[in-house]
């Protein structure tokens, strides 16, 4: 999978949580990833259609998603609730609308279903693709959690 299609969701994905939930995340090193198992305990998975076809999903543990959340709410979440999943939802909703706006300046021209959200230690995402699937891992001072990036053409 081309570079230029991953680095706006990397980007996006820093840019979003430092604006949204004032969090400082770092990425490690990205991987091919070639199992269903999330690498958290709460996904949110969104499709993509457009000059690629595939998927985005991110999962966060939860300790790493409870603090995001408490620094977007502006106040101590402890355990993973339905409104930490609609966070979730909304995080990963943003993440890839500021992708896909940063894509389509380039001429790549993509659009998003609606936003799932999948909870539960031992999860799986399954991607719409059989294509590539990148997943990027990032840490927090809250904890860690895995972008996973899947487009074919």
């Amino acid at each position: 999978m081309q570079t230029d299609l991953i680095k706006p969701f990397l980007n996006s994905t820093l840019h979003v949580l430092k604006t949204m939930a004032f969090t400082e995340a770092s990425p490690g090193k990205p991987f091919m990833k070639t199992d269903a198992k999330a690498k958290g305990d709460v996904s949110g998975v969104i499709g993509l259609t457009g000059d690629n076809e595939g998927s985005l999903s991110i999962s966060f543990t939860a300790q790493c998603i409870c603090k995001i959340v408490s620094n977007m709410f502006g106040e101590e979440i402890t355990e993973v609730n339905h409104e930490v999943e609609d966070a979730v939802g909304e995080i990963t909703n943003m993440i890839s609308g500021d992708a896909r706006r940063v894509l389509e300046e380039k001429g790549v021209v993509l659009k998003s279903a609606i936003p799932t959200v999948i909870s539960g230690p031992g999860h799986h995402v399954s991607h719409i693709t059989t294509g590539p699937c990148v997943a990027i891992p990032f840490s927090t001072e809250g904890g860690d959690f895995t972008l996973e990036i899947c487009l074919a053409h």
